[in-house]
């Protein structure tokens, strides 16, 4: 797995200082378990409808996937609990159910993380103790945060058409300087309450190429560099969605493997949705790497759990 010769190894201390620097903790208040989503204020809602244009509803969820592999070690396991050939004992009436398990975390299903996801130094978002979190679930910060939906403004930010290639390579990382380089490009900008959509062609990659496995076992991943989320924290987004999950493997932080999760959930208290899928978007999408569209989540949620299944 290696390292782009030209981007420099972050330091512990640097990250710890970056941590800090990100942080959003009690921004709304020592109780708050909301995060980043507080961006989206009634007014954001109302000026992201208005960009409605086409009506279209585009998915951005990847099929659930049942079946193992290197970068799927826990499928989801999915049966027919009745089918139509069993008498329920009312004459022509028949049902058909269905049974669905699933690991929500990992590369195959496209899920949302809860701020309770990620504990940093033994503390989660807005300082509350990771001990909060145990095998009965979450104490604070779980997904029903998110119950309600998650509805603004997406701003696109295609990492992979702007450098114009099929998919990042694993261990690209795309900086800060770049993602304002795409905005340029295309004239749209990140902003207050704005939901920044995030493509290095991951999934296209594994269509193209086959399943691998991206973690330090195996190939690695394209993600974000750490010092981007500078951006993202002045811009105040609200929501991260990518196609992988926004981590560059290998870390370009000494000594820390996954320190985009830690930066964006533990001290920003962002809302990030992994795994999303871009199949639906070419045929609708503009020409260059980024624009702006209305974005809608759907989700089953459940009391205390870490995460939630799918994103439209």
């Amino acid at each position: 797995m290696p390292l782009e010769s030209t981007h420099p190894i972050i330091s512990r201390q640097e990250f710890e200082q970056l941590f800090e620097s990100l942080k959003n903790w009690a921004k709304w208040g020592d109780h708050d378990e909301r995060g980043t989503i507080n961006y989206i204020t009634p007014d954001k809602i109302r000026a992201a409808a208005a960009l409605v244009r086409s009506g279209r509803s585009v998915s951005m969820a990847i099929p659930i996937n049942t079946v193992a592999g290197p970068d799927n070690p826990n499928p989801a396991t999915h049966y027919m609990a009745n089918t139509h050939d069993i008498d329920v004992g009312s004459g022509k009436l028949r049902f058909a159910t269905d049974y669905l398990g699933m690991q929500f975390h990992g590369d195959c299903h496209t899920h949302m993380d809860a701020l309770c996801h990620i504990a940093y130094a033994d503390q989660l978002y807005n300082g509350i103790p990771a001990s909060t979190v145990n095998v009965r679930g979450a104490a604070r910060l779980d997904v029903t945060a998110y119950a309600h939906g998650v509805v603004g403004r997406g701003v696109m930010i295609d990492a992979a058409r702007y450098r114009q290639v099929k998919w990042l390579e694993p261990g690209q990382a795309v900086t800060r300087a770049e993602i304002e380089a795409i905005e340029r490009a295309e004239g749209v900008a990140l902003s207050e309450g704005d939901i920044m959509v995030f493509r290095t062609g991951h999934h296209r990659r594994r269509m193209e190429l086959g399943a691998w496995d991206p973690g330090y076992t195996g190939q690695g991943r394209a993600g974000l560099d750490p010092l981007a989320l500078t951006l993202l924290h002045e811009r105040r987004v609200a929501a991260f969605l990518p196609d992988g999950d926004g981590e560059t493997v290998p870390s370009y932080v000494e000594g820390l493997q996954y320190p985009i999760h830690p930066l964006q959930i533990a001290a920003m208290g962002m809302l990030c949705a992994d795994s999303c899928s871009w199949r639906s978007w070419p045929k609708y999408a503009r020409p260059s790497g980024a624009g702006s569209s209305w974005l809608s989540s759907r989700r089953c949620v459940c009391r205390t759990a870490p995460a939630a299944h799918s994103i439209r």
